[in-house]
């Protein structure tokens, strides 16, 4: 069965950088996932999306993280990264890995069926 692992995270000041690694294994159909993206949840609100590349490779970005974090996968989507540069408090939550078979929208949570048990940023003043 498909599996999602990711790690990388840890507690850094603001300013500092990370980054989050997602080892995706299981799949068996030539091209699958076509969407793979990282989401993150802090206590108390839902969870979001961060970025996600979608059926034609192209990547997106919440407008909180642009400029800041940049998603990447290898050829074989069989890791996929998040860089995180420039972090800030606000970017403290758990993060996940997800992907989907097909989504329309790589950064809505509801387009994904395969999910990572995730990985804490914290990030301090």
């Amino acid at each position: 069965h498909v599996q999602l692992v990711e790690s990388g995270g840890g507690s850094v000041q603001a300013g500092g950088s990370l980054r989050l690694s997602c080892a995706v294994s299981g799949y068996t159909n030539i091209g699958w996932p076509y969407c793979m993206g990282w989401f993150r949840q802090a206590p108390g609100k839902a969870r979001e999306g961060v970025a996600g590349i979608g059926t034609n490779g192209v990547a997106a970005a919440a407008d909180s993280v642009k400029g800041r974090f940049t998603i990447s996968r290898d050829s074989a989507k069989t890791t996929l990264f998040l860089e995180m540069n420039s972090l800030k408090p606000d970017d403290t939550a758990m993060y996940y890995c997800a992907t989907g078979v097909y989504c329309a929208n790589v950064l809505s949570p509801s387009e994904y069926d395969t999910w990572g048990q995730g990985t804490q940023v914290t990030v301090s003043s």
